[in-house]
């Protein structure tokens, strides 16, 4: 069975800030849909962090302190039970499925490290995946696109379902659930395109060439797919740090600018653990 006819499980956070090492989860979803089996489609788990939410990250998601303090989980009990349902998800190779899901498990993984548990790589047993993560696919079959404005990248989530003819609302965006299912609704989009043939695929790059047959490398089991994501994480971040490092860049140049490109979680810094055990 091709991968997007199977079981998938849409995973997203929403968080305190960017920095997925430094950051703290307010809101997690993860469900499981497809596969012919009835769809896991339980609320979002609302967490307290136990520490102030920044207006900016507020402006996002819409959670404040001071509603999470009176309706949301700890954290210390809330983010085991995020890893154990990653974990079982895993276990029963389902893939986790979301947009960057490289930032969402990376900042489970130092929670789960700040709370003094067992990094996430514990959990599951010693390896991670399957893991889909649309943005690393979507800059692999597309990677010269255009961002549409200064504030809507070329490569975010709603620019992505907007490219793969996903129905988008602004008004229930940046919540946990509504992002995870628009993410896998684009995996499942892109693995029917790939399932195509290839003189049968839409063109998704307007003016730009026939690049239809990059979708070849999605037509794969779920391990080949896991791999190939790995690879096209690792040049896109050289690419990227390449280009911050040279005069393309502009204002946003840094000579010294270093891009991880691990994927799909980006070890804990060591005073991580240090900080965890002080």
């Amino acid at each position: 069975m091709a991968w997007h006819l199977g079981r998938l499980a849409p995973f997203d956070t929403e968080t305190t800030g960017t920095d997925p090492h430094q950051a703290r989860i307010v809101e997690a979803y993860l469900g499981q849909f497809g596969g012919g089996h009835d769809p896991i489609d339980l609320p979002p788990l609302l967490i307290n962090p136990g520490v102030e939410i920044p207006a900016e990250a507020t402006k996002i998601h819409g959670h404040t302190t001071e509603h999470v303090r009176e309706h949301g989980m700890p954290a210390a009990e809330a983010i085991p039970r995020i890893a154990t349902a990653i974990a079982n998800v895993w276990a029963n190779s389902i893939p986790i499925v979301g947009h960057n899901v490289r930032y969402d498990l990376t900042v489970l993984n130092a929670e789960l490290i700040r709370h003094g548990e067992p990094p996430l790589l514990e959990w599951c047993g010693g390896a991670y995946g399957p893991v889909i993560d649309t943005l690393v696919i979507s800059k692999h079959v597309d990677r010269w696109r255009r961002k549409v404005s200064e504030q809507q990248g070329a490569h975010a989530l709603k620019t992505c379902a907007q490219v793969f003819g996903i129905p988008w609302n602004d008004a229930d965006a940046h919540g946990a659930r509504y992002d995870a299912l628009i993410s896998a609704r684009i995996a499942w989009r892109i693995g029917c395109i790939a399932a195509m043939p290839r003189d049968q695929r839409p063109r998704i790059q307007a003016g730009r060439g026939d690049d239809r047959h990059l979708f070849d490398a999605l037509a794969v089991d779920l391990p080949t797919l896991f791999a190939s994501q790995q690879k096209w994480a690792a040049e896109q971040a050289a690419s990227y740090q390449e280009w911050l490092r040279s005069p393309k860049a502009g204002e946003k140049r840094d000579t010294a600018a270093v891009i991880s490109g691990a994927w799909p979680v980006e070890p804990a810094p060591a005073n991580q653990h240090e900080e965890a055990l002080a």
